[in-house]
């Protein structure tokens, strides 16, 4: 499985930014044809606007992607020590030149796995986690790890793509997004995930648009 997400990806680093970005025409056509107009741009900037820009404590970004969304809010914020993890080498190195390009010198990019984070207990005070989790294929170790190193009373922020609002959305992730590696079911739906998070977190914000969750939730003390 990790050598098929390595390929999917590596093969689709000149594509990935159009289609979030929604920056060409065919990517405007597939967001509205499978995704029912739904404009990731938007729900990054909402998501982003969780954190705020004078943030000085320690953020994990996993998966950190190729920065399109972030690197901006991360040139904003020059007083945090932030740690950008991603499984894939290709979509790293995209980030760490988006990132160079701007003068951020304050995020520390590392290759890892989500399920087998390689920091210790309650290690940071936010995780953005954003269009990662409809992609990890341990969804259990990746909600265990995140969990483990985020403090108590620390913020969890992030956007990924359930289950369960489109049909025809359902039907691209289970017959072409997850057989081509970009996506791994299971699929959390709005309740599931809903259900999950708040038994271990205070939810602040939690919301959807089409098939895309998106939220901010405090993690209660032990």
């Amino acid at each position: 499985m990790s050598d098929k997400i390595q390929k999917s990806y590596r093969q689709s680093r000149n594509i990935y930014d159009d289609v979030l970005t929604r920056s060409t025409w065919w990517s405007r056509l597939y967001m509205d044809i499978f995704w029912g107009g739904v404009d990731d741009n938007e729900i990054a900037r909402t998501v982003l606007s969780y954190i705020p820009d004078d943030f000085s404590g320690k953020l994990l970004d996993v998966p950190v992607g190729t920065g399109v969304f972030t690197v901006t809010k991360y040139a904003r914020m020059n007083r945090a020590a932030i740690v950008c993890l991603d499984y894939s080498s290709d979509m790293l190195d995209q980030a760490r030149d988006r990132f160079w390009k701007v003068g951020i010198g304050n995020c520390r990019l590392v290759q890892g796995d989500v399920g087998a984070l390689p920091f210790g207990d309650e290690s940071f005070d936010i995780i953005l986690t954003m269009n990662g989790f409809h992609a990890f294929p341990d969804k259990e170790k990746a909600y265990s790890e995140v969990n483990r190193v985020l403090k108590a009373g620390g913020r969890l922020v992030g956007c990924f793509c359930i289950r369960g609002e489109s049909r025809r959305t359902d039907w691209l992730m289970d017959r072409i997004l997850s057989r081509r590696g970009w996506f791994t079911p299971p699929f959390e739906t709005f309740d599931s995930l809903k259900a999950r998070l708040e038994k271990g977190y205070r939810l602040e914000e939690y919301h959807k648009e089409g098939s895309i969750v998106y939220f901010m939730a405090t993690k209660e003390p032990h």
